[in-house]
């Protein structure tokens, strides 16, 4: 297996690029972070920027943890891919990394420089820094479980191809838990009042009777009931305020929705 580490200071666009250097160099899999990444799924592990501290999201990053550290070892040898990238913010860092997981030294080494312009490094920077966002190098599904009520939005990126063709490769931005913005919650009652007012949009849905929210660590779960207009089909009415609660819920909060149950409880007739 060849190693290859991308290493460059923290908030200079690593994880942005990592994507596509391994295409260029047709690298099968990324660690990044404490995840593997490969095919376009995260494979194993845990994020460091979903941990509570900093020094949580380091030795995340390190795979200190003796479980997490198991996990992504039999990964790779399950996978037993032919290459892989390890991203680090020093050469230190990867030969830590790839000491704990079992892997032979990096013997092509990448430095963020190399790859980027200043401005691209300039741009990261600002994004790190003064915004609070990190990328993940993995589809928003893949990690919308693991950051459930965070700020997450899919950057999709058009690479050029060879013999003319274009590939689109998304990554997912995040603003970590350990983030110096602060840590930051979304009640209940917040997500209740965007189911109140997803009702509004849909027109057999004449009011809700009641909704009940249920938070988990990787999502949450929405019990309503609701009161349909005669002369609509109950399941049809049902199903629109469902994918608009869902829609809805997930845009305004970034919210994993594990579930959302609708009930009927009620038929009436409006004046004409």
């Amino acid at each position: 297996m060849k190693i290859y580490s991308l290493v460059g200071k923290s908030g200079t666009g690593k994880s942005f690029q990592a994507i596509d250097l391994c295409h260029e160099r047709g690298i099968a899999c990324i660690i990044d972070d404490g995840l593997l990444i490969g095919h376009g799924m995260v494979l194993a592990g845990k994020s460091a920027k979903r941990q509570d501290t900093r020094i949580g999201a380091i030795r995340t990053a390190l795979f200190t943890d003796e479980t997490h550290r198991e996990e992504v070892m039999e990964k790779i040898r399950t996978e037993n891919p032919d290459s892989l990238l390890i991203v680090g913010t020093s050469e230190r860092m990867t030969e830590q990394i790839a000491d704990r997981l079992g892997l032979p030294r990096p013997k092509e080494r990448i430095a963020i420089e190399t790859i980027t312009t200043s401005d691209e490094r300039r741009i990261a920077s600002y994004r790190r820094h003064e915004l609070g966002q990190h990328i993940i190098p993995a589809p928003t599904f893949e990690v919308r479980r693991d950051f459930s009520g965070y700020f997450l939005h899919p950057i999709k990126v058009l690479r050029d191809m060879r013999r003319g063709r274009e590939d689109e490769t998304e990554r997912s931005l995040v603003r970590p838990t350990y983030s110096y913005f602060g840590n930051f919650s979304i009640s209940d009652r917040a997500i209740r009042d965007i189911v109140k007012a997803s009702a509004r949009f849909v027109a057999p849905v004449d009011s809700i009777v009641q909704i009940f929210v249920h938070k988990r660590p990787d999502g949450v779960r929405i019990d309503t009931s609701i009161i349909v207009c005669a002369g609509t089909p109950l399941l049809d009415a049902a199903l629109a305020f469902q994918g608009l609660v869902k829609k809805n819920v997930e845009e305004m909060t970034s919210m994993n929705l594990l579930a959302i149950d609708v009930k009927v409880a009620d038929i009436v007739w409006r004046d004409a």
